[in-house]
């Protein structure tokens, strides 16, 4: 049974519903879009295209949509993304920063939609009101979210004393933030990296054979890719881990912490409409989530003979029973 504490509101606001085509719009019978991932995630490309279609561009009829993954090899991703430009589209939506560097290095004038930890941390925009050159998209706020999650971890699992790191070195390193945040809460961190779905099995093992309490699984789309094969070794290892995502939690994990991805992906379509329309990419501000989600999986909670604070469970957005 899950238990619905506070209804996700993020992305609800204005932009959802079918508009009329701008005459630029118009003028072209078909928009072509490239995708460019890190994974082929079928969900999320579901989620895509209806938000697409919600604003009006419908598959087969005003958008022709161009997916390219590289199957969690970051090195593939520049010649994807060249791909695509070859492929003359008018756009290119990128998920993560190894994405959004070769969509970037493919070509300065085709517009980039990012989804990324940390679009000013990562200098992949200018800045974030005015994010200058052909990229704009969303911003995850990962800095604060990974140490967030680490704090919330420590309060969900406070015997745990070490505590393991599962970090995606192709991405923004928080780890000096979580070295800080670790000090303050009198824990200590040890830190395994994984930059492919190999390396993301080598980095398991060093944990399980750690002697850790719980596992802080870092903001990236290589881990998130992993994220089933992760929740079933941690799981194993009777080790509670805190995700990137709520979802994590309705997927088995332990527990998840921040902006719903259905949401964040609903917002970047949004700033794909306005491109499509004839708004240039620099001139739309990079966005964040506002809204932010806690899951907890009692019921992953019990098999780790872990029993969670009644505090935690009055905080949390989703209770897994």
């Amino acid at each position: 049974m899950r238990m619905r504490r506070r209804e996700l509101i993020l992305g609800l606001g204005g932009g959802v519903f079918a508009r009329p085509l701008s005459a630029q719009a118009q003028q072209k019978a078909m928009a072509v879009v490239g995708v460019l991932m890190p994974n082929p995630t079928v969900w999320v490309t579901l989620t895509l295209e209806a938000d697409l279609a919600a604003l009006g561009w419908q598959s087969d009829r005003n958008l022709h949509l161009l997916f390219r993954s590289s199957n969690g090899a970051n090195e593939a991703l520049p010649a994807l993304a060249a791909e695509l430009v070859v492929q003359k589209v008018d756009l290119i939506v990128a998920a993560g920063d190894p994405a959004t560097i070769a969509a970037q290095r493919a070509s300065s004038t085709v517009p980039v939609v990012a989804i990324c930890d940390d679009m000013l941390g990562s200098r992949l925009v200018a800045s974030m009101p005015r994010p200058g050159g052909n990229t704009t998209g969303i911003s995850i706020l990962a800095s604060e979210l990974d140490v967030k999650r680490l704090q919330l971890l420590h309060e969900l699992a406070p015997q745990a004393r070490r505590i393991g790191i599962l970090a995606d070195p192709t991405t923004i390193s928080t780890r000096p933030q979580l070295a800080n945040a670790a000090r303050a809460l009198g824990i200590e961190l040890v830190t395994a990296l994984a930059a492919n779905r190999e390396e993301i099995d080598l980095a398991l093992n060093r944990l399980s054979g750690a002697t850790i309490g719980a596992v802080n699984v870092l903001a990236s789309p290589i881990l998130d890719d992993g994220r089933a094969a992760i929740i079933e070794r941690l799981n194993h290892a009777r080790l509670p881990a805190i995700y990137q995502w709520p979802e994590s939690a309705e997927l088995g994990g332990f527990a998840g912490y921040g902006p719903r991805l259905a949401g964040v992906v609903r917002m970047a379509m949004q700033i794909v409409d306005k491109i499509l329309r004839g708004t240039s990419p620099a001139a739309i501000p990079v966005e964040q989530p506002t809204r932010f989600e806690l899951a907890i999986n009692r019921k992953a909670a019990q098999a780790l003979d872990i029993t969670i604070p009644e505090s935690m469970l009055a905080r949390a957005d989703e209770v897994i029973e």
